[in-house]
């Protein structure tokens, strides 16, 4: 007699090829839940990701898997309430392993009805993306870096141009006044010429921390021994705090060299200490630290890598909230009251260090206090160079586009004994040198838009003519000129708008 046929439950096949494949999935958490939140089934996927071992979590509240702060909020009873009403809830959020540890997950809930519509229980679906969001997180801070970086380039633009036409007026201005002091007015001219001089001044002093902050300062940068600077300077920011705040030096031993215009540093130290201690109403430390670390991509992304000195200046006043912090650096930015203060000393500070090769690191905290972080490449001691003494000009070729100042410029320097040679382009001063031989030094300016810039006219003027000198003014220092590039390490530069010592000096050097 042969055995009766065996019959095959589908049904009980597919539950079982389900099953197999839920198993299987380690990259999802994948379980089920009854209608209060228990755990019913666990999957290896779930194991791997939440640490729990199937006997362990099997009947335990399904709550335990968040963090605390959720617990308190209610969220693990709104999450299935919410699957229980619409059918389906969608969540992202930190969720705790059995370590301890937590990760970002992306979960699906969904209610689970039986034939006749009784809820019996959830599948709940959960994906780590701590790696995603940390990508995410990290290609949004770029964007911000990188928006950030490009917006203080903009406003440098702006700032330095607008600060660069306003320091040629200022040069008619001053050209005029020196020529009109030199013919002896009465007193009466003097003392309003005086007024004038010292208003010239102000607005001289204020196209300077524009362009500090647009990054065209003339630096005279040399490598210095930072510590060195801080202790000398220590007696002069002791005296920028108050009899409820003192100034603490904390500096790492040894040397901490790096190149940068010492008298430009210590008046960015003074700026952050005195920033410090007006933050510090009731009193307290401002401390200075120094250090030498490696460039930190993820502190300070616009650095190269490198070794660089860490000037840190630090207060405990009453710190910033972030839409301050974000505008700190910005020129015509502050948060002082009316008269005390213009909102260029961070942009100004900004400026110079970034000019130097360096980077500038703000961080704050409402209550708690501000600290600025400078950093600056470390640099090697290197021995100066000296530059042998000139012969005295006699004729000056003077190049300038602006037609007032080129007048007013061209009286100044024949007002003290110079025959003057007026070009209002680098073009004509090129012809002109073509044409005369009694020409001693040329004097011109740098910015010139259309046509030769004065640049190129002074390495014309040193490749064809070796024997003349060559002086460049402007309101900032070329590239050229500031990186000693360029074959101009010879050419004598002074800043506009310029005084008459300032030019005599250059012209007789």
């Amino acid at each position: 007699m042969n055995p009766a046929p065996r019959t095959h439950d589908g049904r009980g096949e597919t539950e079982e090829l389900f099953r197999i494949l839920v198993q299987g999935v380690t990259d999802h958490a994948i379980f089920m839940l009854s209608p209060a939140g228990v755990v019913t089934s666990w999957n290896i996927g779930a194991e791997r990701i939440k640490g729990y071992t199937q006997s362990e979590i099997v009947g335990e509240h399904f709550s335990r898997f968040y963090t605390d702060e959720d617990k308190a909020a209610g969220v693990p009873a709104l999450i299935l309430a919410g699957a229980a009403k619409t059918g389906r809830a969608e969540r992202e959020g930190w969720r705790v392993r059995k370590d301890g540890s937590r990760f970002w997950a992306h979960v699906i809930v969904d209610a689970i009805r039986d034939g006749e519509g009784f809820l019996i229980g959830f599948a709940k679906v959960t994906r780590d993306i701590t790696e995603r969001k940390q990508a995410a997180a990290a290609l949004e801070k770029a964007n911000a870096a990188l928006f950030q970086a490009q917006k203080m380039e903009a406003i440098g633009r702006l700032t330095g141009g607008v600060a660069h036409d306003f320091n040629n007026l200022l040069a008619v201005l001053s050209s005029g006044l020196q020529v009109l002091t030199i013919q002896s007015p009465t007193p009466v001219h003097k003392k309003m010429i005086e007024g004038m001089r010292r208003a010239v001044d102000r607005g001289a002093t204020l196209t300077q921390q524009l362009l500090s902050f647009a990054r065209q300062q003339p630096l005279q940068a040399q490598v210095h021994d930072l510590n060195g600077l801080i202790r000398e300077f220590a007696p002069m920011l002791s005296r920028a705090g108050s009899r409820s705040t003192h100034v603490e030096l904390a500096l790492q031993p040894g040397d901490a060299f790096a190149s940068v215009d010492a008298a430009r540093f210590e008046a960015a130290l003074l700026n952050l200490v005195v920033n410090a201690v007006d933050a510090m109403p009731a009193g307290g430390t401002v401390t200075i630290v120094t250090d030498t670390v490696e460039a930190d991509a993820a502190r300070t992304p616009a650095l190269p890598v490198g070794r660089y000195v860490r000037i840190s200046i630090s207060d405990i006043g009453t710190g910033m909230p972030g839409d301050v912090l974000a505008q700190a650096f910005e020129p015509f930015f502050t948060t002082k009251q009316p008269g005390k203060g213009t909102g260029l000393g961070l942009s100004q500070v900004y400026g110079f260090i970034t000019q130097s090769g360096g980077d500038v690191h703000l961080s704050s905290e409402v209550g708690k206090g501000t600290t600025v972080d400078l950093y600056l490449p470390v640099a090697q001691p290197a021995a100066g160079v000296e530059v042998p003494p000139a012969p005295k000009a006699e004729t000056v070729l003077l190049v300038e586009d602006e037609p007032d100042l080129l007048g007013a410029a061209s009286e100044l320097l024949t007002s003290i004994g110079y025959d003057v040679v007026p070009a209002s382009s680098a073009s004509e001063a090129v012809e002109i040198l073509r044409e005369r031989r009694d020409i001693d030094v040329v004097v011109s300016d740098v910015s010139m838009p259309h046509g030769v810039s004065g640049i190129e006219l002074a390495r014309l003027v040193r490749s064809d003519y070796p024997e003349i000198r060559v002086v460049l003014t402007s309101g900032y220092a070329p590239a050229a000129l500031r990186d000693g590039k360029g074959g101009l390490s010879d050419v004598l530069f002074v800043p506009k708008p310029y005084r008459l010592a300032d030019l005599a000096k250059a012209l007789r050097a």
